[in-house]
């Protein structure tokens, strides 16, 4: 990962040679290469890892009042946070029918097809994970099952944008890994419910929906009130808020991943269409002001064009507000000498999405490791992962790619084991190994179990004790 401290106050000749030797260093594992060429620097290196002193104070206390008063506080907050205060948070079932009565057709439409190819990656997944039972010795038997968490809280942000797409990637992937109960959760929007997000939760098969946002959503999920059971796992992303909720509750409940703001990296070659890469650049810094925006190319012409074009592009976007600082404090573009190079560096990033515009985008999934999920080609980008292609969303940002994936069905699952052993003879042979093998670790009572089963089936004789099964 690159670590530079924040560069705002450094003079641009100076961050650019600094961040350059950074750069450098990052792919020094090839031989011969030389150091990246910055195009453009971003001000701020890597945004904050976890959530400010504030910020964890503020979600503790939440968390602190509504683990001692349940409900109360829950509305409290709900009131606080969001001026919405219910005669209660869950929706009836009626109220979900008028709900998805408002909603126009073509979204309902556009939703049941989204769903499907989430389910149908889902259930691909889930069909890849095999349970078995295999005879190690006569009459060992050793087995694996795949046993679905009890209850879900999926979590569906709704702050700046209506998320649809977290209701299909957290809520259809838990009911196609057999979640039986799957609570889920958004906040009311500026006051108004939001309907398609409702109408998304409730086709993706959610038992549950509750009108309630941020902290006290995540808290009261995690711990349960008087009026909300406890959830196993928390699911879905958030702001930082929601993030550090999750991270705070994590050990007494599951979590997806430790997210955080969205990441975009675009591998480019000369042939890639630099307008294209503004606009995919662009349609992931929209989703914060701290989301980088990251282009590595072996075509400094292409990375000049593509500022041009973000530089036309970007005033007028509705979404710039967002966008803007985005580009401005985490944008970057890099130009290294080939693309074995701008493998490794971003390699040395991990980053959340990373697109792969060149002449053979498959080679990517040979030389490329460390990323949340990779967009192949002009033909698809990374908004057709957010929204509507079928992969799952969920994917680890800050570097989280280097030791694990993105959220899928087995995050459902527990993988477990078992063993039977039936044969007699097979039981004293383990139990004179299990004591032998104790007693080197100088477990005695690891020892004593498997002595006890070579007495009883084989006949050996007890150390340890006058117990005997030869009278």
């Amino acid at each position: 990962m690159l670590t530079s401290p924040p560069l705002k106050n450094v003079p641009r000749k100076d961050r650019l040679r600094s961040f350059s030797k950074e750069l450098g260093d990052a792919v020094s594992g090839i031989s011969g290469q030389i150091e990246p060429k910055v195009l453009k620097a971003p001000l701020i290196i890597t945004p904050p890892r976890s959530g400010s002193p504030e910020i964890r104070k503020i979600v503790e206390d939440v968390i602190a009042n509504i683990r001692v008063r349940g409900d109360e506080a829950v509305r409290e907050y709900s009131e606080k946070f969001d001026s919405w205060s219910p005669e209660s948070f869950r929706l009836s079932t009626e109220q979900i029918a008028e709900i998805m009565a408002r909603v126009p057709q073509q979204v309902i439409d556009d939703i049941k097809f989204v769903q499907t190819q989430v389910r149908t990656m889902a259930q691909k997944q889930f069909e890849s994970l095999g349970e078995f039972e295999i005879e190690t010795l006569p009459g060992v038997f050793l087995g694996q099952k795949n046993i679905p968490i009890t209850a879900l809280g999926a979590y569906i942000p709704g702050g700046k944008y209506p998320l649809l797409a977290s209701a299909h990637m957290t809520i259809v992937t838990a009911k196609v890994a057999g979640v039986e109960r799957v609570m889920a959760a958004t906040p009311p929007i500026k006051g108004e419910i939001p309907d398609a997000t409702i109408a998304a939760m409730h086709l993706a098969g959610a038992d549950e929906i509750y009108l309630l946002g941020g902290v006290q959503a995540v808290a009261a999920m995690a711990i349960g009130t008087t009026s909300i059971a406890p959830v196993s796992l928390i699911a879905g992303p958030g702001n930082a808020f929601v993030a550090e909720a999750k991270r705070q509750l994590f050990g007494e409940v599951g979590i997806d991943l430790f997210a955080g703001p969205t990441e975009i990296m675009i591998i480019a070659d000369h042939e890639a269409d630099p307008f294209i890469v503004a606009v995919d650049l662009l349609s992931q810094a929209e989703h914060g002001p701290d989301s980088p925006a990251v282009l590595i190319t072996t075509s400094e012409k292409l990375g000049l064009k593509v500022i041009e074009h973000v530089d036309r592009i970007l005033p007028g976007m509705p979404t710039r507000d967002f966008a803007g600082p985005a580009w401005r404090d985490f944008g970057a573009i890099y130009v290294v000498e080939n693309l074995d190079a701008a493998y490794i560096l971003a390699d040395s990033m991990a980053y959340e999405h990373v697109q792969i515009l060149t002449k053979s985008p498959r080679e990517a999934l040979e030389k490329m490791h460390h990323y949340g999920a990779l967009f192949l080609g002009e033909g698809t980008c990374v908004s057709y992962g957010d929204k509507v292609i079928g992969t799952n969303h969920v994917l680890p940002t800050k570097g989280a790619a280097r030791y694990t994936g993105g959220l899928w069905v087995g995050k459902y699952l527990r993988t477990v084991t078992y063993q039977e052993v039936t044969n007699t003879k097979s039981s004293a042979f383990l139990g004179e190994i299990c004591g032998r093998a104790s007693r080197v670790e100088r477990f005695e009572g690891h020892a004593r179990s498997g002595d006890v089963r070579a007495a009883k089936y084989a006949g050996n004789q007890l150390t340890w004790d006058d117990h005997s099964y030869n009278d």
